[in-house]
């Protein structure tokens, strides 16, 4: 059952009590509405009276199924249009309840609409403003469209993925839209809304995707500053240089990955292997390490990963097999901590961090724009009148 579609939010979870408006956009801040969500707030997201009845189709929605778009989960659609006076008011009505309102627009879009910082101040002084962008509200480059690769390219840390001698490998779209955009955007409202519990004063809160992927990556600028971290890629302790920390190939085509670091752990490895326990005395030895990784994968060549597994079953070696997105779902360890919940048909990740005493859960499947426009509405202290005439004035949806 759709939940969302013609009830209310449900109170569970820390969150519980704070409302939060969420402008659409993409990437970052509906991955962040999520959260929050998961977490027990209630986040209305305010969608294009364009977008009305459709289905998301970026990054995400599969066959028209929109449970498949994990995150625009959890929240209420209200379809309100913010080209028009009486659209502006809305919003601006629902900001004098709100805690906090994330968006996701260039600089200077929501200031055009009349909705910018200042304003939404002016009407609710403690309201905390998230803005959620890959450059950052200023710069030479806050103007300039991008994507999460060009971010991070930017940061020094794509040229440090990858193997050696090989082009650089694209980790998805998790450091920046989600890492470094959405995790430091939700950490920074709540951060901002803490402190407005004791100043009674809202703030902007400017999170940029490049500022979040450097301050990742924070541990690789000290090491190469201070001679540990070579800028040739895959010759590096954690970039697969190490052969105790990298990936092998099996019988079968399957992988297995080994993260044997410490010493009593590449012990462990080289038992299960069975190899020589001798290695062990040549581990940080960079010399020996292209024999190393040579010896390493010829044994992992002679065994299926599903013999390798059952052979590192319980074993303290660090080393599990590479999972696919269809077996990581259905994974015995995943399964058991419920790792992947069924929304409307479709297996997505639970919510995260867990709580002993006020868990999260996924208030419900993500809807089509302006679903809950009336409802949530009137929750949120518009009159039936009020709503009918803004809906004839083609302010709302």
């Amino acid at each position: 059952m759709n939940r969302l579609a013609d009830s209310e939010p449900q109170a569970r979870g820390p969150l519980t009590g704070l409302k939060i408006i969420e402008l659409a956009g993409l990437g970052p801040g509906p991955w962040c509405g999520m959260l929050l969500s998961d977490l027990g707030a209630e986040v209305l997201r305010v969608d294009r009276p364009s977008a009305v009845g459709s289905l998301r189709t970026d990054l995400g929605a599969s066959n028209g199924r929109q449970p498949a778009f994990v995150n625009d989960r959890g929240r209420r659609s209200v379809a309100i249009d913010l080209k028009h006076p009486d659209g502006v008011e809305t919003l601006l009505r629902l900001v004098e309840q709100a805690d906090a309102l994330l968006e996701g627009n260039r600089p200077g879009v929501t200031e055009r609409l009349g909705v910018g910082p200042a304003t939404c101040l002016a009407r609710n002084p403690r309201l905390v403003y998230g803005r959620a962008t890959g450059w950052g509200q200023d710069g030479p480059l806050s103007q300039t469209a991008g994507h999460d690769l060009n971010y991070l390219s930017l940061s020094g840390l794509l040229a440090a993925m990858g193997p050696a001698g090989g082009a650089p490998a694209i980790p998805l779209n998790l450091l920046g839209d989600y890492a470094g955009g959405g995790l430091m955007l939700a950490m920074g409202l709540l951060s901002a809304l803490w402190e407005a519990r004791g100043s009674g004063r809202g703030q902007v809160v400017d999170a940029a995707m490049v500022d979040g992927i450097a301050l990742l990556g924070g541990v690789f600028y000290g090491q190469r500053q201070a001679g540990m971290h070579g800028l040739e890629r895959g010759t590096n302790m954690l970039d697969g240089g190490a052969p105790f920390y990298s990936v092998y190939e099996t019988a079968d085509g399957g992988w297995m990955a080994v993260g044997a670091i410490e010493s009593p752990f590449f012990a462990e490895l080289l038992e299960v292997l069975g190899m020589q326990p001798e290695l062990v005395d040549s581990q940080w030895d960079r010399a020996h390490w292209p024999r190393m990784r040579s010896l390493l994968a010829a044994v992992f060549a002679t065994k299926s990963r599903a013999e390798w597994e059952a052979a590192f079953a319980g074993r303290e070696a660090c080393t599990t097999p590479v999972l696919d997105l269809d077996e990581a779902m259905k994974h015995e360890h995943a399964t058991a901590r419920r790792s992947f919940l069924p929304v409307d048909g479709v297996l997505q990740p639970a919510p995260a961090p867990r709580f002993s005493r006020t868990p999260g859960a996924v208030q419900g499947p993500s809807v089509p724009a302006g679903t809950n426009t009336t409802r949530a509405l009137a929750d949120w202290g518009f009159d039936p009148s009020e709503i009918e005439a803004l809906r004839a004035a083609g302010a709302v949806r």
